[in-house]
């Protein structure tokens, strides 16, 4: 069965750390602790005067002061794993924590699965072809030597950096190695860390370059593993669950996110909030739990994002030049059908074309498998459609041959109705509102990534009032914009009361409209 050596690295908070210990060690693992030098002596003493007569704790024969994007953290991270491979000679796997690190899995549960399959688990891509890094250094942080911290040297560490690229000072990465990058939080067999420290003892020349690589811990590591276990021995994924936000900080979790942890698959998490004590609590008690039923779901990542971008949509870039000039023509009118229920609005597009012959095309800001002609490539993916919005509009009017023409669109793409709202040509907005059980709500939850199959029912019944706030948030932003020509029609009203609105909506005669109104099943579900 699966030991694990725990490989924390830490600077405060003794309290948890001594609690992290004993928790992690109590169902029979192991844990080798690095607490920066350059923290406080009473904090380390504390943890050392607790943690003393632990036989499954050990500490770093060595302790350095260590700085973000420095070496000190592979060293640190080093020396703590050579106390652990000395110390526990029984330790199958190696995983790497931070003292904001808990488990969200019990001990049975996670030795399970590193039996299941004998692999290493850490994030490994290639350093110049993957988009891991979004911004800033990428080549120049291997090329330049790097012998200041930005973080508290600024000025020394971007002086020399500009020395090496003025006089162009640059070095060659090792030959035979094939640079990798991705998470530091990494869970590694036995026989990999010791043919990793066997490595570090034969190649001078690789650590030489791996000590003034700047942010070396993304690197070294990743690159080693990858250089020295065979591919199919791999699997490049983390097992700690952790989540940045869109300004790169990391996402903390507090006490209400329990069923959330328990759902993904993974392992650990990252970062536990200090004040989420609740928190801290049930996980660490779970640890020790037998028998647990964890049903994955994995929504997190997608449920994150649907919860912070909510009220920011269509306000953190500005409008590129070429679509707010661009115009899809004065003489042409754009008729958009705004349906959370996409199906309902399919249904009526569908009877607006039998009875008007107006060209209709559905959800082609929201399905990537909408039908579409072929428009030289503008139409092949949702990223570009969004992107050339009118472009992709204008071609459409051209491709019908036609002055008129119906979109369908969800009233999450408010950005775009605003977009097209403002265009020269006429535009016409028909709201279709739609009255929403719980079941279509889950239903819709599930389609966009919001709940899986596996998703608790506490988590569903949690989540369903954020979604309803967010459609009633929907409509009101869409009738607090004050559009020229908004339409409205509803489930709740006959289809005789629906008929005014829908006539004037398509310009059409009252008992067209009637007829349309009268499409069967229009909301059925």
């Amino acid at each position: 069965m699966a030991k694990i050596a725990y490989i924390l690295l830490c600077h405060k908070d003794p309290e948890a750390i001594i609690e992290q210990a004993e928790r992690l060690t109590a169902v029979g693992d192991y844990m080798a602790i690095h607490f920066d030098a350059s923290a406080n002596p009473k904090h380390f003493a504390a943890i050392k005067a607790a943690l003393q007569d632990n036989p499954n704790v050990a500490f770093s024969r060595k302790r350095i002061k260590c700085g973000w994007g420095a070496w000190s953290l592979v060293q640190a991270t080093l020396y703590a794993v050579e106390a652990a491979v000395d110390t526990f000679p029984r330790a199958t796997h190696f995983y790497m924590l931070s003292g904001d690190c808990m488990a969200i899995k019990s001990a049975e549960y996670t030795h399970a699965f590193l039996d299941a399959e004998d692999v290493d688990y850490i994030e490994s891509f290639d350093y110049f072809e993957s988009d891991w890094i979004k911004t800033g250094m990428k080549e120049e942080r291997l090329i330049y030597r790097h012998f200041f911290n930005e973080r508290t040297q600024k000025r020394r560490f971007y002086a020399s950096y500009n020395f090496q690229k003025k006089f162009g000072l640059t070095r060659e990465i090792p030959k035979d190695l094939q640079i990798q990058i991705g998470s530091q939080w990494w869970c590694l067999r036995r026989r990999t860390i010791e043919w990793i420290l066997e490595f570090t003892r034969q190649r001078k020349d690789v650590m030489r370059f791996f000590k003034t690589t700047w942010i070396p811990d993304e690197t070294f590591f990743q690159t080693l593993v990858r250089h020295l276990v065979p591919e199919n021995e791999i699997q490049m994924r983390t097992l700690t669950f952790l989540m940045f936000s869109d300004y790169g900080m990391p996402v903390t979790f507090y006490n209400d996110h329990y069923e959330l942890l328990l759902s993904q698959d993974f392992l650990f998490a990252r970062k536990i909030s200090p004040e989420a004590t609740s928190l801290k609590e049930r996980l660490g008690a779970l640890y020790a739990a037998e028998d647990q039923v964890f049903q994955i779901s994995n929504e997190g990542a997608s449920l994150f994002k649907f919860l912070t971008e909510r009220g920011r949509i269509g306000r953190r870039f500005a409008s590129r030049f070429w679509e707010t000039e661009a115009t899809i023509g004065r003489d042409r009118e754009l008729m958009i059908v705004v349906c959370k229920k996409w199906h309902v609005a399919k249904r009526l597009v569908e009877s607006i074309s039998h009875g008007t012959n107006i060209p209709v095309v559905e959800y082609i800001f929201n399905e990537e498998s909408a039908p579409l002609p072929d428009l030289g490539g503008i139409q092949r993916t949702l990223s570009k459609r969004h992107r050339h919005r009118r472009a992709l509009t204008r071609m459409l009017f051209e491709y019908f041959e036609t002055n008129r023409l119906i979109i369908c669109m969800d009233p999450g793409n408010f950005y775009l109705l605003e977009d097209f709202g403002s265009d020269r040509s006429g535009t016409r907005i028909l709201e279709v509102e739609c009255d929403y059980t719980d079941e279509f709500l889950i239903g819709h939850a599930k389609r966009i990534g919001l709940a899986g199959e596996q998703t608790s029912e506490e988590t569903l019944q949690r989540l369903l009032p954020t979604i309803r706030n967010e459609i009633a948030f929907e409509k009101d932003r869409m009738h607090e914009a004050n559009f020229d020509s908004l339409y409205t029609i509803k489930e709740s009203d006959s289809a005789q009361e629906n008929a005014a609105p829908l006539a004037e909506f398509l310009g059409v005669s009252p008992e067209k409209a009637q007829q349309i109104a009268d499409t069967p099943y229009l909301f059925s579900d």
